[in-house]
């Protein structure tokens, strides 16, 4: 079932309600932001309309409006759900630019359904999450957070506080997980789409050379480090840039030299 509101929609999906949105005409373009992101996100980015893509942007499982009644949640079943999203909205084929979260949940996509995703770029993924990484997650508590990060959530996540408790919990359970992000050479060389990597090399969490072992895993792959950059280094000034990159790159403009 389909619900229409008046900046969405939401979708009946794997047990959920999955809020969405799509804009514009042509290729699907599938757009996942990071953990605790919003499909609404990317309007910081891109703010003129993307010619040529149909945009679909959600809010992944628990996130935004979107609900989440198993309590859980993991990349790979993201990975699942968005897929049963495109499902339901008829389309195969598509490309996609995912965002650290965004960017687990498209490379299991990748490699459950390599025939699917024709292109993608990922910013600030990983293959798997190093030490660095778990020991920021061990520290993102409930209690760890401020009034300040409260009151900006809570003007995203619109589900109420046990939304966003649940959110800064499944943070800190990443700390302890091994299986959901375990994306070995092997696994990351049956990866089909046109791959562009986008990593900045001041990255707290995934240091640069986990990018490039993705760049060396995946078979049709390009790496761009971001000189200084740090976690998601595509914004505020770097965003025009990346735009005309990344859209360029999914044009199929790029070619090897």
């Amino acid at each position: 079932m389909e619900t229409l509101r008046a900046d969405g929609h939401t979708r009946s999906v794997n047990g959920f309600e999955m809020y969405y949105d799509v804009r514009g005409e042509g290729e699907p373009l599938l757009f996942l932001s990071g953990f605790t992101g919003l499909g609404a996100d990317w309007d910081v980015i891109f703010k003129e309309p993307v010619t040529g893509f149909q945009l679909v942007l959600p809010d992944v499982r628990g996130h935004g409006r979107s609900t989440n009644p198993s309590g859980e949640f993991t990349f790979l079943q993201s990975a699942l759900d968005v897929l049963a999203l495109l499902d339901q909205l008829r389309i195969d084929r598509f490309k996609a630019i995912g965002l650290s979260g965004g960017g687990e949940t498209l490379l299991h996509i990748a490699t459950r359904q390599p025939g699917r995703l024709e292109a993608m770029v990922l910013v600030s993924a990983t293959p798997y999450f190093p030490e660095q990484a778990r020991v920021i997650m061990r520290q993102m508590t409930v209690a760890s957070h401020t009034e300040e990060e409260w009151t900006m959530m809570r003007r995203r996540h619109v589900l109420g506080d046990a939304q966003i408790q649940a959110l800064w919990q499944h943070a800190n359970f990443f700390a302890n997980s091994y299986d959901d992000v375990n994306f070995t050479p092997a696994l990351l060389s049956t990866i089909k789409a046109r791959t562009l990597i986008v990593h900045g090399d001041r990255d707290p969490l995934y240091p640069a050379a986990l990018a490039l072992e993705m760049y060396n895993s995946i078979p049709e792959s390009y790496l761009w480090i971001v000189p200084g950059g740090g976690h998601g280094p595509i914004f505020q000034n770097m965003s025009s840039r990346f735009v005309e990159s990344a859209l360029g790159f999914l044009r199929g403009e790029w070619e090897h030299q």
